[in-house]
Order: structure tokens, then C-alpha cells, then sequence
């Protein structure tokens, strides 16, 4: 999910029928040999249009239904399959969680009160690290310090009222080759300008910094060259290195299928998912704007994401998995079947399948200003697992 642009997809047209009539006159006897009967029976002479030709089509069109209706209903029951089960005891939070907040944070928008109700909001919560959107980055890597005036009087506020709470500073940009103009990794000069930016915004007083950069194409090499000069400057800080990561392939090799269809592949192979999680601190799945239709399938893939994240994940990288805190309808994200409950239950039975106990692990709500009651009220009663 593009965090800068959301758009609608054209709604479906209704198509309408191109093919002819058939005529239903009656044809006029003639004097046709047996030869000119034979070629209007099949079509050739006069008479009714070929029948057999419409035969073909109906069953070329069911054949090509069967081809597009038989993966897709396999995948779904797989999903729900994999929603079922019982979480294993003890799958709840590890007070590493996290949650996204928007820019009103730093703009002049929020004051005392909204710190006051923050932190009412937070208590009795895993919630450790706030990404605090302090962005977005230019295209050119660099960041004025006009983007987040009042930074100093929410970290130091932070720190008061809501102590064992960290501010992390949430930049971004959108990427190249999809977008021309948008931020190009793989030009060095743009590389330089992120670590300076990184080094500005840490000197103002951020625990730390989390990087949304969209769409990341699995396997880019330039971006691994960014973590490790960011991880190098954030270690000799001692302040954590976090980023929000694709999902994972579901099948093998799907972000390759998809890019040639789509010409974007969305995923990341689990290999680059490792080679990221490793290169940093913590990372954050963005485990929504699944294209999910039911909340079924939809908390079998968030099972399928955590179990698959965590085998590539290793041990002291804390992983996040995200949760929906938003609303939306549109083709990607349908509000009815990417609800918390589903999320927090898949994350819970990924979580029991592949390392039940694994200490550095949580969930990142997304996002602050999109959030619901009911949403706050399922976070607590289903992983922080309070009434």
C-alpha cells in the first residue's frame, strides 16, 4: 500500500453483446444439388449460420473459466483451511508492538491534550515504538527540517508523559521505475542525500528512524546498499533501524508472475525478505491491501505472511506484523474481510505454527487517525488479551 496516493480502480462496465441474431426467416426452397445442400448445412451455401462454431466458443470460454476459477478457488480454500486451528497458548503480545501516526503529530496540529489522550489510549498496551510520519522525503533524498517543526515537543513530551515509549521518525517517498519522477536508489548521489537526512532527523532527537520506501521491487540491490550505510549510522547511535517491508510471496516466483502482468509485482521473494531483515533493526509487514474477498482467506494469508516472515527473519530483527487500522473499499482492501479480529487470529496461529515462543515479535497498527474504537477494542481483548 502506497502511503502518499490511494486511488480508485474504474468501476466494471456492463458488457453488452456484439454477437448477431440469428435470423429466424424461413429460407426459400431452391434447386440446389445435393452438394450445395451439403455446404449449407455446413454453412457455406445459403441457410442458417454454422452452429458448430458456437459451440467451440462456449466451450473455449468455459475452458478458459475453468483455467482462471479452479487456481483461485484452490488458493481460497487453502486460505480458510489454513485460518482454522486453535493458537497455541500464550500468543499475545510481547510488548514490542507498534503503531503508525500521522503528520498532525508534527505540523502544530496536536497539542498537551493530545499527548494526555495518547497516552490513556496506550496504557496497559504492548505498544513500544511510535512511527511518527515526519516525511515525506524529497525526490532527491533530502528532508527539510520545515517537514517536522514541532518534532522537539513531541519527542520530549513522549518521553514525560508516556516514559518506555519510543519515537521513531517515519520517512518515505515513492520509488522509481514505476514513478519517473520519485526518488531513484539507484542514483548514489540520492543514497547520500537519505543518510544526511537520516543524520538531521536523528540530531533532533528521534530514538530512532522507519523507512516506508514504494513500491520496492524484490531484489533490488540499491536498497540494501541504503540499509546498510542507514543500519551503520543508526548502530553507532545506538537507535534502532526499522522499515516497513512488502508482503511475502504466497507461491514461489509470484511477484515475477505478477510484474509481467501487472508491471507491478507487489511481493518480494522470502529470500529478499531475509536479506532486508537482516540489514536492520526491526521490520514491519504490511500485512493488508491483501485482495482478500472474506475474512476467511484473508486471516489464512495473514497465517501464511507471519509463518513465512518468521522462518526468514533471524533472531534479533524484531518482527512486526501489520494490522488493518483503516477502512476502505476498493480492488486490494475490502473492509468486511481485513478486520482486526481476522488479522490478530492469523498472526496468532503463523505465530503458534512456525516459533510459538520467539521473544522479538509483534504486531504495528496502521494507523492512528483512521482508527476505530471497535479496532482499539479487538487489539486489546484479542492479542493484547485483556477484557
Amino acid at each position: 500500500m502506497s502511503r502518499t496516493e490511494r486511488t480508485e480502480p474504474m468501476g466494471p462496465t456492463d458488457p453488452e453483446s456484439t454477437e448477431p441474431a440469428e435470423s429466424t426467416a424461413p429460407t426459400q426452397p431452391d434447386e440446389s444439388g445435393p452438394d450445395d445442400a451439403e455446404n449449407t448445412r455446413h454453412g457455406q451455401g445459403k441457410g442458417r449460420p454454422p452452429r458448430r462454431g458456437k459451440r467451440r466458443l462456449t466451450w473455449a470460454a468455459f475452458a478458459v473459466m475453468l483455467v482462471v476459477l479452479v487456481p483461485l478457488l484452490t488458493a481460497g480454500t487453502v486460505l480458510r483451511v489454513n485460518f482454522t486451528g486453535d493458537p497455541a497458548d500464550g500468543t499475545y503480545t510481547r510488548g514490542r508492538d507498534a503503531i503508525w501516526l500521522g503528520h498532525a503529530w508534527v505540523d502544530g496540529r496536536k497539542k498537551d491534550a493530545d499527548i494526555t489522550a495518547l497516552a490513556r489510549q496506550l496504557d496497559g498496551t504492548g505498544i513500544r515504538d511510535l512511527y511518527v510520519h515526519s516525511g515525506p522525503l524529497e525526490h532527491d533524498g533530502s528532508l527539510p527540517k520545515s517537514a517536522y517543526p514541532r518534532a522537539r515537543w513531541l519527542i520530549e513530551s513522549v518521553h514525560r508523559e508516556i516514559p518506555g515509549v519510543r519515537v521513531q521518525a517515519w520517512l518515505g517517498d515513492i520509488l522509481a521505475p514505476e514513478h519517473p519522477e520519485a526518488l531513484h536508489l539507484e542514483r548514489a548521489e540520492s543514497r547520500a542525500a537519505v543518510l544526511r537526512s537520516t543524520r538531521e532527523i536523528l540530531d533532533t532527537g528521534y530514538d530512532g528512524v522507519h523507512f516506508d520506501l514504494e513500491p520496492l521491487h524484490s531484489g533490488d540491490g540499491d536498497y540494501l546498499t541504503l540499509l546498510d550505510a542507514l543500519h551503520e549510522e543508526t548502530s553507532s547511535r545506538d537507535a534502532p533501524l526499522s522499515v516497513a517491508a512488502h508482503q511475502i510471496d504466497p507461491l514461489p516466483g509470484f511477484h515475477s508472475f505478477w510484474g509481467a502482468v501487472t508491471g507491478h509485482p507487489k511481493w518480494w521473494s522470502q529470500e529478499f525478505f531475509g536479506q532486508v531483515a537482516r540489514r536492520v533493526d526491526q521490520i514491519a509487514v504490511m500485512s493488508y491491501d491483501t485482495m482478500q474477498p472474506l475474512e476467511g482467506t484473508y486471516g489464512g494469508y495473514v497465517a501464511q505472511q507471519t509463518a513465512l516472515a518468521l522462518e526468514a527473519t533471524p533472531p534479533g530483527t524484531d518482527l512486526l506484523m501489520g494490522l488493518p487500522f483503516f477502512k476502505e473499499n476498493r480492488f486490494g482492501h475490502w473492509a468486511h474481510a481485513e478486520t482486526v479480529p481476522a488479522a490478530v487470529r492469523g498472526v496468532r496461529l503463523g505465530l503458534s505454527r512456525a516459533d510459538a515462543d520467539r521473544p522479538d515479535f509483534g504486531v504495528a497498527l496502521y494507523v492512528d487517525f483512521a482508527a476505530t474504537e471497535a479496532d482499539w477494542a479487538a487489539y486489546r481483548k484479542d492479542w493484547v488479551n485483556t477484557p
